[in-house]
């Protein structure tokens, strides 16, 4: 009698890493688009909406380790900048809530990088 396995990653404290990042960015991302929808709905900032979609994005890449995940968010960041310029022009007390936190999270998130592209390679060439 054969048996069909069916082999999964193991879940190591990296992959394990990586997941909880994810769950973070997935709920920032609904943050964003629930609330930035009801701000679109009260004539506020187009911003968030778009946001937040790529941040779901890129929180269900990252839990499929997939490198999508890192570049939909660093993108979701390249945005934030000219959007902040658009807001506040440049002052810097103004930049400072803006980009403060997500730059935190772009740099968690590409640190992430070199394991997910190790991860495709290595699927890829299974």
């Amino acid at each position: 009698m054969s048996s069909l396995s069916i082999s999964r990653p193991k879940l190591g404290p990296v992959r394990l890493a990586i997941c909880a990042l994810a769950l973070l960015v997935l709920l920032f991302g609904l943050y964003f688009v629930i609330f930035g929808s009801w701000l679109i709905l009260l004539g506020g900032s187009w911003y968030y909406t778009p946001c937040g979609i790529l941040l779901c994005i890129s929180g269900v890449y990252l839990f499929r380790q997939n490198p999508i995940g890192v570049w939909s968010y660093l993108l979701a960041w390249a945005l934030t900048i000219p959007w902040t310029i658009y807001e506040v022009g440049f002052h810097f007390w103004g930049w400072l809530p803006r980009l403060f936190g997500p730059t935190l999270v772009a740099i968690a998130v590409a640190a992430c990088l070199p394991r997910l592209l190790r991860n495709q390679k290595a699927n890829f060439n299974a």
